[in-house]
């Protein structure tokens, strides 16, 4: 079977790929499988598209095996735009993830649900190191930020705080199955699994 690198090091990012590319006959690794979790990659792109082709590249190049590898943005309205491509660096370097949410939710405090509107973009990149070449495609979910974190069994970074449209409740509490369904990743995975069944095929 071939091998497909997941470029993250992020064990929650990695569970959502395998639920999402359950059916694609490759076997999945993650960047401590193959050694590369040291490798700093300068994420200097000004959209999730580029910054997700620059990790893509980076990893497919350092391991020679094709290679996945995705950047998300949370754009919140009422923040003209905030934290955007800057969602996992949010608020400086040094701060937990619980510290970026909390900080979002400070700066959004008071507001009511109609200008809470965000919506997330995911850009995924597929690196073929035999070529050079790459393939990008995006998703995108709209919906607001809650009032509050809320926990839940599912999901990372901004999900706790994220109610997507056509639901009351955030990312964390929705069942897998309906955020893998219609998620900004679940919806750019689709859009890359025939691209990964024909390089299965390879």
């Amino acid at each position: 079977m071939r091998e497909l690198l997941i470029g993250t090091g992020n064990a929650g990012k990695l569970n959502e790929y395998r639920a999402l590319l359950a059916r694609v006959p490759l076997r999945l690794l993650n960047l401590h499988d193959v050694g590369l979790a040291h490798l700093d990659v300068d994420e200097s792109g000004d959209t999730v598209a580029a910054n997700a082709q620059i990790k893509a590249l980076a990893y497919a190049e350092a391991s020679g095996l094709p290679t996945l590898a995705d950047d998300t943005g949370l754009m919140v309205d009422a923040l003209n735009g905030e934290p955007g491509v800057y969602a996992a660096r949010y608020g400086g370097p040094g701060l937990t993830m619980p510290q970026r949410r909390a900080r979002l939710l400070a700066k959004l405090a008071g507001l009511p649900d109609e200008r809470r509107t965000a919506r997330f973009t995911c850009a995924i990149v597929l690196a073929d190191p035999r070529t050079g070449g790459s393939i990008t495609v995006e998703g995108v979910c709209e919906g607001r930020i809650a009032h509050e974190e809320a926990e839940g069994e599912h999901g990372f970074g901004y999900d706790a705080i994220f109610i997507p449209v056509g639901y009351d409740i955030p990312w964390s509490r929705v069942p897998l199955d309906d955020k893998n369904r219609i998620s900004h990743r679940g919806q750019a995975a689709q859009q890359i699994i025939p691209h990964l069944l024909r390089l299965a095929e390879d």
